[in-house]
């Protein structure tokens, strides 16, 4: 009996836009606050992409002078929505030099169009 595994292969959801490492994107997370819920935008660059049927991304964003970094699944049941908002150009494949820098040393150049 064999058994096909691109069955099990979730592909990339294509309502999401498609985008790369050193994009500045805003999710929208449903967050459940006691019986409610609500959306919750997180902006901040992207500086890791995990591609496959566990993939995920990793945004990174200063928030009062502290890095704040939040891991998504793409398959996530809270993303509602990624927005791009700002095209990054770079030359690595993991942004985790960004880590160690703050204000103008973090900035990314921006594609051209």
């Amino acid at each position: 009996m064999s058994v096909d595994l691109r069955e099990f292969v979730q592909q990339p959801n294509p309502e999401f836009p498609s985008f790369n490492v050193g994009d500045n994107v805003r999710v929208q997370l449903r967050v459940v606050e006691g019986n409610r819920e609500r959306l919750q935008p997180f902006e901040g660059v992207v500086i890791r992409i995990k591609n496959g049927p566990a993939g995920n991304f990793t945004i990174r964003r200063l928030s009062s002078g502290i890095g704040v970094e939040r891991t998504i699944p793409f398959n996530s049941p809270r993303l509602e929505a990624i927005e791009i908002t700002r095209k990054g150009r770079v030359r690595r494949s993991r942004l985790y030099y960004l880590r160690g820098r703050t204000g103008r040393a973090a900035r990314i150049k921006e594609a051209r169009r």
